[in-house]
């Protein structure tokens, strides 16, 4: 495992350390989560787009000819 040196403003490490007191959990860990979360997330946001599509394909929503104008859609009732 390699070591990593950073510049933190005294407050917001303060503030870090304090928040991750509460959490159970350390400044390190989270660095360490937050890293494998951000360096995956390609992957992630990939698999979510890809399922959000797949949904948008087999819904009964899209199909038919029925099409609203604007002021249809932003219609409200009194």
């Amino acid at each position: 495992m390699a070591n990593l040196t950073i510049t933190v403003d005294e407050d917001v490490l303060k503030r870090a350390r304090m928040k991750a007191l509460e959490e159970g959990t350390s400044v390190n860990a989270m660095l360490k989560q937050y890293l494998e979360q951000y360096v995956s997330g390609d992957k992630h946001r990939k698999a979510a787009l890809a399922t959000i599509r797949e949904v948008a394909r087999k819904s009964r929503a899209s199909r038919g000819k029925a099409k609203w104008t604007r002021d249809e859609l932003h219609e409200r009732g009194e």
